[in-house]
């Protein structure tokens, strides 16, 4: 049986779930490098046929040789069953398409494009994608930053362009952000959130804001404690573990950021700052600019903010227990751990406010994208509108950019509570009566929930 026979007509927006009842339509991956391979590895796995395509000669083949290996020793480790282990391999297709002829791939239910981060190569992808798939096939970027909006240009339909942002590694990252353009179809994202349920994972919805929910709300975790450590307050090494000991996170930003990759990471930063137009909030800093003008890009380098041995293992990144106790105590503008959770709540908060996505689904998001030990609303709730506002206006007056600038909603919040003190002491009507749908998202709707209401 030919590749479009399998295919055949795509249900991708009829039968999102590939339920027992219907064959799974087939999907392509757009991109066979590590993140493309762990994409198409997690739909082979859920039961699809996959065609893996990428324009470097014989990539996609090498990519599924691969995969192969990884899925059979999954089987023996006894993780999956042999079984299962051979049927996926069986789903992954090395087609005409496979060095990146688009216009060779089969009618697809879903395309998944998983390219170098770059906008004008994504346009041309989709615009390709478009003129040679059906009208029904869900056309999404696994872009981590670029606008949806900017990628459909070229695509007639651009209602079934969406953001489908994986984190890596796919295969074991629950974490799916499944992102509304401005033209995006209710319906397309609502098919593509139950396909990724159905995939095992946890998707949340967002607008195209720049840098989403995690990699927007992230950047405090990583640019406060550079900019301590540029101005000489406190050392890598003792920032880290002040954040991993003190405020519970997983993994310090210096470690983490060498992990990523120096440039990878400032790639981001600097993307989410130019799509807002130079908000100082999100200003990459200088001693991270230093370290990619250096070639320091981390673990990947050999050398980074650590210096790393031949096992990838840092050999100067052990931090003092008492100086990283000191830059978790005392005043906000030396205490890391303070000033870094107020910037995230106070990122979380403002999100929120405009309608980008809801409060739930940024703390599951930065919970199971980044492994923090709790969500921003979290923190919130735990330490107080009041404290994050404090703390958030002594760094903007220490600090007067606008990079500290409190959120309009984080400063409602406080004045409705002291409203509210006010009319019980004198017995006059709450002032904070806000509902509890109000309070999850900070008084505004998201997108999905005004056109659903």
């Amino acid at each position: 049986m030919s590749s479009t026979e399998q295919t055949g007509t795509p249900q991708a927006h009829t039968d999102p779930s590939g339920s027992q009842d219907a064959p799974r339509y087939a999907v392509a991956v757009i991109g066979a490098g590590s993140m493309g391979a762990g994409i198409a590895q997690v739909a082979a796995q859920a039961g699809h046929e996959v065609h893996l395509v990428d324009v470097r000669d014989g990539a996609a083949a090498q990519a599924v040789e691969k995969l192969g290996a990884t899925l059979r020793k999954l089987a023996g480790k006894g993780k999956i069953s042999e079984a299962d282990a051979e049927a996926a391999i069986g789903r992954l297709v090395v087609g005409p398409a496979a060095n990146g002829d688009l216009a060779a791939l089969p009618a697809m239910g879903l395309v998944i494009e998983a390219a170098v981060e770059r906008l004008d190569v994504k346009q041309e992808v989709f615009s390709t994608l478009a003129e040679h798939q059906g009208a029904d096939t869900i056309l999404a970027s696994n872009t981590s930053s670029l606008d949806i909006a900017a990628i459909a240009e070229g695509v007639a339909e651009p209602g079934r362009v969406i953001g489908l942002h994986f984190f890596n590694p796919p295969p074991l990252m629950k974490l799916v952000e499944v992102i509304r353009g401005e033209q995006s179809s209710l319906q397309v994202l609502d098919a593509a959130t139950e396909l990724m349920r159905s995939w095992g994972k946890t998707p949340v919805r967002c607008t195209s804001t720049p840098g989403f929910i995690v990699n927007r709300v992230a950047r405090p975790f990583y640019g406060e404690a550079q900019r301590m450590a540029q101005r000489g307050s406190a050392s890598p090494a003792d920032l880290d573990l002040a954040l991993t000991e003190y405020g519970g996170f997983a993994m310090g930003p210096f470690r983490l950021t060498d992990l990523i990759g120096q440039d990878v990471n400032y790639a981001v930063g600097h993307s989410v700052w130019q799509q807002t137009d130079q908000d100082p909030r999100y200003e990459p800093t200088g001693f991270q600019d230093d370290l990619v003008q250096a070639g320091a890009l981390g673990r990947k380098t050999g050398r980074g903010v650590y210096t790393y041995d031949d096992q990838g293992k840092p050999t100067d990144a052990e931090g003092d227990p008492f100086a990283a106790r000191a830059l978790a105590r005392g005043p906000v503008e030396t205490n890391v751990v303070a000033r870094t959770i107020a910037m995230l709540v106070n990122e979380a908060v403002d999100l929120v406010h405009r309608g980008e996505a809801s409060r739930r689904d940024v703390d599951t998001a930065m919970k199971l994208g980044t492994n923090y030990p709790k969500g921003p609303f979290e923190w919130l709730e735990e330490l107080g509108a009041e404290k994050v506002l404090a703390d958030l206006r002594v760094m903007d007056a220490a600090y007067p950019t606008g990079r500290y600038r409190p959120s309009e909603a984080l400063v409602a919040m406080v004045d409705a509570s002291e409203r509210g003190a006010g009319d019980r002491e004198t017995g006059g009507p709450a002032a904070a009566g806000r509902g509890a749908g109000d309070r999850e998202t900070g008084g505004h709707h998201t997108d999905e929930e005004r056109e659903r209401a």
